[in-house]
């Protein structure tokens, strides 16, 4: 007698749903105090690369396309010429760790978990998901006074991250933010556009109350291009439903608060006046442009910005920033980035390690637009999943202007960028190509 075949739920168990675990475990809040290394997520996503790996052995196909190799590849080459010019190897090992799990290791996994649009979308929803659940307590934070300090007073709303990590609410609510606007300019059912705006709308509020000059222009300049390019009658309808929320949040919730307007007017605020906070990141930049003047090729090397950093930056910069708040005592926290990926790795890489970094983010997104650019024409099944992708790209690209990697929320940009180039070197293949024939 024949084994009985397994029953349907069980073959069809999507194997994406351990990346969603890692995007659950960023709602449990970061111990006060903790000093960043590895969390909960960072251990998982190492787990999940390994179920990636052992699931294509027993699958045994080729599991990336030639050009996936190369783009998600590039970065390889230039890490391990920095690691192996690390101050110690220690640092070097810990560096190059970090960089492959972030932008090789997990992105290529995410990208071999995700067998279709249905898992895609699966996926963006659960950062819409992790986004309202980090809002509401930021949001909560900031009416209760229990968040963390700012100007005196704890309101600033940092979700379950804590003082020490201020930008990790920024970004998870940034991601949901921009994966809903997707899924809502997309052709999916009506009701699911519908919940997705509303979510969208929503997440305004705690992203305002984040205090985040980099995640709020991050945000705007990419929910604008996700406008332009779902189409022109969609950009001017959703921008009027945008324009309407802002003037309930201004006028019937109160959030034009003078701490939120002077917090956007200092966004301008560059050589008239700048706060102390502006003042060392620029301080921290031309450091950074130091260290590549004297090792322009090459940099010096991983983990290598704090000790070189006194010997590069004026006495401009302040010895450290200040937290408190938000269930954590009052800390002295050293700066040990510039606070600008390009700049972190152009001085610690040199020249080399950025044009392959950053050359595989370009390389991502011009292929991710133009599959976008190609559904959009022959009105192919998938134009959400063409605009969180591209979108996610555009923020992380942007953001990086002003942030860098670091903190529990980290595993989250590595998610991201596996979700985009999944659309970019996988997910857009096939179907629009045998449309266009």
């Amino acid at each position: 007698m024949s084994l009985a075949a397994p029953p349907p739920r069980a073959r069809t168990l999507s194997p994406v749903l351990p990346v969603v675990a890692v995007v659950a475990l960023l709602a449990l809040p970061v111990s006060p105090g903790g000093e960043g290394g590895a969390g909960p997520a960072d251990v998982l996503s190492a787990l999940v690369v390994l179920f990636c790996a052992v699931r294509l052995l027993r699958q045994r196909r080729r599991p990336l396309s030639r050009t996936a190799a190369v783009i998600l590849g590039l970065p390889v080459a230039g890490l391990a010429l920095a690691a192996m010019g690390a101050s110690s190897p220690g640092a070097g090992i810990t560096g190059l760790g970090r960089y492959l799990q972030v932008f090789v290791l997990v992105p290529a996994a995410v990208l071999l978990l995700i067998r279709d649009r249905a898992d895609f979308r699966l996926l963006a929803w659960s950062f819409v998901g992790l986004a309202g659940w980090q809002g509401a307590v930021g949001v909560h934070q900031y009416v209760t006074g229990t968040g963390a300090s700012y100007q005196g007073e704890q309101i600033r709303a940092v979700g379950t991250f804590g003082p020490q990590d201020v930008m990790g609410m920024a970004t998870v609510v940034s991601f949901g933010l921009v994966c809903a606007v997707g899924l809502a300019l997309g052709r999916s059912p009506l009701r699911q556009r519908i919940v997705a705006t509303a979510c969208a709308l929503a997440l305004l509020l705690p992203l305002a109350l984040s205090f985040s000059r980099g995640a709020w222009i991050a945000t705007a300049v990419t929910c604008s291009v996700q406008l332009a390019l779902a189409g022109m009658r969609r950009a001017l309808r959703v921008g009027a439903a945008v324009a309407a929320a802002g003037v309930v949040l201004v006028g019937g919730f109160g959030v034009g608060t003078a701490m939120l307007q002077e917090r956007v007017g200092s966004i301008t605020q560059v050589t008239d006046a700048p706060d102390q906070s502006v003042t060392d990141r620029y301080t921290m930049w031309a450091a950074s442009v130091g260290m590549w003047r004297d090792q322009p090729l090459t940099g010096v090397g991983l983990k290598g910005f704090p000790e070189h950093r006194d010997a590069h930056a004026s006495l401009a910069l302040s010895a450290g920033s200040d937290t408190d708040g938000a269930g954590a005592g009052f800390r002295r926290q050293p700066l040990l980035s510039p606070h600008n990926m390009y700049l972190l790795v152009l001085g610690e890489q040199g020249l080399a390690g950025l044009l392959a970094l950053a050359g595989g983010w370009l390389a991502l997104l011009v292929c991710a637009v133009r599959r976008l650019v190609l559904t959009r024409r022959l009105r192919a099944p998938g134009l959400d999943c063409a605009l969180v992708a591209s979108g996610l790209l555009v923020w992380q690209l942007t953001d990086f202007l002003y942030a860098d990697i670091g903190g529990p929320s980290t595993v989250l940009t590595a998610v991201s960028l596996g979700l985009a180039a999944w659309w970019a070197l996988a997910g857009g293949g096939g179907r629009e190509e045998e449309l266009a024939r």
